[in-house]
């Protein structure tokens, strides 16, 4: 009877330390992600910020965590979760190709803190979050110009064929025709570029050398296409 007792203690020591660390995991979790996704606001530069986006890190942060603790070193369950995790689709895409990696951070701080390592989980947060404000501060990365969306409008009867390439030469680093297509009712032609323009070109500068070739129709820049070509 004292042998039972003493098996019953013992195993209640020792789920009663496995909540402790499990909570001290998810909590730590927690309040890591929240630190990576305050970060990921801060140097967020694109025009679709989400705040379930940020919520969702956060979310998966501290689930991870707690399938690490349930996971533990039972090979067998580590089975099951994967079939489990296998049938779920993700439909959504990401806008923008850095939100995937703010994914894998959460994700990553997430694993350690559910396997323990919370004094790694902690130097490995701070660090890598001073390297993406580093990156951040330091503009890494860009390159000279953003490609952007030149629509220029030409009347119908206008050969457009090599009308603007001299003007396109010396104004631009970059330009290709993306699509032609007629519009206002067939009396026009609206010819769509990408282009990148050199540095020390004003976009005021490139519309009015533009338009005195297409007639004073209209010149459209659109500066939401900002990926590099």
């Amino acid at each position: 009877m004292d042998q039972i007792l003493d098996i019953m203690s013992n195993y209640d020591n020792t789920t009663r330390l496995t909540l402790i660390d499990g909570f001290i995991a998810i909590m730590l979790s927690f309040i890591l992600v929240l630190i990576i996704t305050q970060v990921y606001k801060m140097t967020y530069k694109g025009p679709r910020y989400s705040q379930s986006f940020v919520q969702t890190v956060v979310i998966m942060g501290v689930v991870v965590s707690i399938i690490m603790i349930v996971i533990g070193n039972n090979i067998a369950v580590a089975f099951g979760l994967v079939g489990a995790f296998s049938i779920i689709r993700f439909r959504s895409a990401m806008s923008d190709p850095k939100d995937i990696a703010f994914i894998f951070f959460g994700m990553a701080v997430g694993i350690t803190c559910g396997l323990g390592f919370f004094s790694l989980a902690i130097a490995f947060t701070f660090t890598l979050c001073a390297l993406i404000f580093i990156l951040y501060l330091l503009d890494y990365g860009k390159k000279n110009g953003n490609s952007r969306t030149l629509k220029i409008t030409v009347p119908e009867n206008l050969q457009y064929d090599g009308l603007f390439d001299d003007l396109f030469e010396h104004y631009l680093n970059f330009y290709a025709l993306n699509s032609v297509q007629t519009t206002n009712l067939g009396t026009m032609i609206q010819l769509e570029y990408t282009i990148v323009t050199k540095n020390h070109i004003k976009d005021q500068i490139l519309i009015d050398a533009i338009r005195e070739r297409n007639a004073n129709l209209n010149v459209s820049l659109n500066y939401t296409n900002s990926n590099s070509y």
